[in-house]
C-alpha cells in the first residue's frame, strides 16, 4: 500500500488547509472506508465568519440544512447563526428541535394541507411560492402568530454554466415574476406580507448579489418599503478563498437602509464548505486501451451525487485534475453497476495499488444529506473530527438501515 503525499501547490487549497500538511494515512488511516469526516475546527471558523459578516451588516444568516443537516453539529454554528433555513417539514422539525433558540424559516414550491398544522409549530417564518399558495395558506399562519413571506423572481439570471440552478430561467416554477404580482395580488393578499424572498444564486460571489439587487430594486423596489424584511436567499460562497466580502458588507447595509427592513442570507455551502471529506480506499486496478480504471470503495452515484448531477470533479489529496499531469493518470469510478459512476480522471505522481487510501476534499455538502443506497451500496459512516483531532463515530449504519427503506 502506498501513502499519497501532496505534490502540487493545489493541495494548500481550501479542501485540505484542515489537514495542516499531515497525511491522510496518518490522520484517517485507522477508519474504516469508505467514510466522511466532519472537520469542528473548520466548521467553526466558516460559522464564525458568517457571524462577524451578521455583526458587520446587521444581517441575519441562517444554515440552509438542504446543504448541510448534520445536527450534532449544530452546536458549533449555533452561537454565530440566527436560525436555519428549510425546504418542507422534516428540515423545519429538525431546525427547531437542534436549534431550539434560533428562528426556523420555510420555503417550499408547494406546501401540503396534511402537513401545515405541524409545520407552523416549528416554523417562525413561512414562505410562499405563489398568490395561490399565499390565499391557501396566508391568514392561517398569521393567525398561529407567523411571519410570511412570498417568494419573488426578479428575473435576472447570473449563473455561469448551472442552468438546472436557475430559478430566473425562462418558464421557472420558482418565485412570482412582477407581471405575475400585478396579475394576482390582490391588496388583501398584499396585506398578508411581512417579506418578500428570492433565491437566485449557485456558488457566487457578492457581484452577482448586486446585480441581483439591483434587479430586485427595478422590479420590487416599490413594495420592498411597506415589508419588514427581506431574505436574499442562499448560493452565496462567503467562506470561499477570495470572496468580495466587502462588497457584501455594502450590499447588505444597501438593502438594510434604502428599504428600512431587515435582512436575511440563508447559505448552506459556505456553513460547511471545505468543512468534510470523504475517504476511501482502492479495490481494483484496470486497463481498458488508453485508460486505466481505478475502482472505488466508494460511489460518485450514492455517496456524493452532485459529482453526478452537477456536474463537477471533486479536489482529491496529492492528485491533479487540471494544468500539468502528473506521470500516472487514472479515471477514479465506483463499485457500482452504472457506467457512468465516475469520480473524473486524476493523475497521480505514483502507480495506485489495491488497498490505497484516497480523500476527496469538501465533502460536508450535499453529500450525507444527498446520498442513497443504489446497488445496495452500504451508507459510509459519518466521523467528527474534534478540534486536538480525535476522531468520534457518529453513525452506525448497516443492512437494517438499507432493508428499512424499503418495506
Amino acid at each position: 500500500m502506498t501513502n499519497l503525499q501532496p505534490h502540487t501547490d493545489t493541495d494548500s487549497r481550501a479542501p485540505f488547509a484542515a489537514l495542516a500538511g499531515q497525511s491522510p494515512q496518518r490522520l484517517f488511516g485507522r477508519l474504516p472506508t469508505p467514510c466522511y469526516i466532519l472537520d469542528e475546527a473548520a466548521l467553526e471558523r466558516n460559522a464564525r465568519l458568517l457571524g462577524q459578516v451578521s455583526a458587520d451588516t446587521g444581517c441575519r444568516i441562517l444554515l440552509a440544512q438542504k446543504a448541510f443537516s448534520n445536527f450534532a453539529l449544530y452546536p458549533l454554528l449555533a452561537p454565530h447563526l440566527a436560525g436555519t433555513e428549510a425546504s418542507g417539514l422534516f428540515e423545519a422539525r429538525l431546525g427547531h428541535e437542534e436549534m431550539p433558540d434560533r428562528e426556523v424559516h420555510v420555503f417550499c414550491a408547494a406546501y401540503r394541507d396534511d402537513e401545515m398544522p405541524e409545520l407552523l409549530r416549528h416554523a417562525d417564518h413561512l414562505v410562499f411560492n405563489s398568490p395561490a399558495q399565499l390565499a391557501r395558506f396566508g391568514a392561517l399562519a398569521r393567525r398561529a402568530g407567523r411571519s410570511v413571506g412570498l417568494r419573488v423572481n426578479p428575473e435576472c439570471s447570473t449563473q455561469r454554466g448551472h442552468a438546472i440552478y436557475d430559478p430566473c430561467a425562462p418558464g421557472s416554477r420558482l418565485g412570482v415574476t412582477r407581471a405575475q404580482w400585478d396579475a394576482q395580488m390582490t391588496p388583501k393578499l398584499v396585506g398578508l406580507l411581512d417579506g418578500l424572498h428570492f433565491h437566485t444564486l449557485c456558488e457566487q460571489d457578492a457581484d452577482d448579489l448586486e446585480t441581483t439587487l439591483e434587479a430586485v430594486a427595478r422590479k420590487f423596489g416599490d413594495i420592498l418599503p411597506r415589508m419588514s424584511w427581506l431574505n436574499c436567499g442562499g448560493g452565496h460562497h462567503i467562506t470561499r478563498p477570495g470572496y468580495d466580502l466587502d462588497r457584501l458588507r455594502r450590499c447588505l447595509r444597501r438593502a438594510r437602509d434604502e428599504w428600512a427592513l431587515d435582512v436575511y442570507l440563508e447559505p448552506g455551502e459556505a456553513v460547511a464548505l471545505n468543512a468534510g471529506f470523504l475517504a476511501t480506499r482502492v479495490l481494483d486496478v484496470t486497463r481498458n486501451g488508453d485508460v486505466r480504471n481505478a475502482i472505488l470503495d466508494t460511489s460518485a452515484a450514492c455517496h456524493a451525487p452532485d459529482v453526478i448531477e452537477m456536474p463537477y470533479r471533486p479536489p482529491l489529496f496529492g492528485a491533479r485534475h487540471e494544468g500539468e499531469p502528473l506521470p500516472h493518470a487514472y479515471r477514479l469510478g465506483g463499485p457500482t453497476c452504472l457506467a457512468g459512476d465516475i469520480f473524473g480522471d486524476y493523475s497521480f505522481p505514483r502507480e495506485l495499488q489495491v488497498g490505497d487510501l484516497l480523500l476527496f476534499g469538501d465533502m460536508a455538502i450535499y453529500t450525507t444529506c444527498k446520498n442513497n443506497t443504489f446497488n445496495g451500496m452500504p451508507l459510509p459512516n459519518i466521523w467528527r473530527r474534534a478540534r486536538d483531532g480525535g476522531l468520534h463515530r457518529l453513525t452506525d449504519f448497516t443492512y437494517e438501515d438499507f432493508r428499512r427503506r424499503l418495506g
